[in-house]
């Protein structure tokens, strides 16, 4: 099923899944989520390293991977992220994150993020190597140690086999101690789901048009 285009309410642009329902982002504005899902509640709580691992589940439209690149603290980034079903290029050419963030310089590395070739790492900067996986997270192997991870799947009631017991301990199994996972869920099963993998689990406060969410950590 093609996605289709569409302009969230900060101005950003999303994409929307006719066969789930679903848009890749909350329609209160992709960017502000994204900026306070993954950037504010999970990139800037990681501690740092000289060398950061970061999970994202659901690479999507890639704007959880360009924020990262723009916010990235020092040290080097290696950016694993995870899609079952890429988006196409043609369409990723219409997306206006570049537009909004920054112009010229943010659309060069956004087009390089997906312009490079799946399953094989690239670099977009010196100090941040890319890694697109076309992969299922039920079929994935684990072969890093993240200290970071993106859990940005589509909903528990559209995709439930992605928010299990076993998928969470999978993850918590191959994280660094002192990692985090964040989420824009605030559900009370996938609370119990990483409690039960081990996590250590805290509700905060969510992106506009959102109560609450959830971040994890492994103590």
């Amino acid at each position: 099923m093609r996605p289709e285009l569409r302009i969230s309410e900060d101005g950003s642009s999303t994409l929307y899944r006719a066969d789930l329902d679903e848009h890749y982002h909350s329609f209160h504005g992709a960017i502000q989520e994204s900026m306070h899902v993954f950037i504010e509640a999970g990139l800037k709580n990681v501690r740092p390293k000289s060398a950061l691992n970061i999970l994202e589940i659901g690479f999507g439209t890639g704007l959880n991977a360009l924020l990262t690149w723009i916010h990235k603290p020092e040290g080097i980034i290696h950016y694993h992220g995870l899609e079952k079903y890429p988006v196409d290029p043609d369409l990723t050419a219409l997306i206006n994150y570049p537009q909004l963030l920054g112009g010229e310089r943010v659309l060069r590395h956004f087009s390089a993020m997906h312009a490079g070739v799946w399953d094989q790492e690239m670099v977009i900067q010196d100090d941040f190597l890319l890694t697109k996986l076309k992969v299922d997270l039920c079929d994935f192997e684990f072969k890093t140690r993240y200290d970071l991870v993106y859990f940005d799947a589509f909903a528990p009631e559209k995709q439930p086999e992605l928010w299990t017991d076993t998928i969470f301990r999978n993850i918590f199994n191959k994280m660094s101690h002192g990692g985090v996972l964040t989420t824009y869920s605030a559900k009370g099963a996938v609370r119990r789901s990483m409690q039960a993998a081990g996590f250590e689990v805290e509700r905060i406060p969510g992106p506009p048009g959102k109560r609450e969410m959830l971040r994890a950590t492994k103590e």
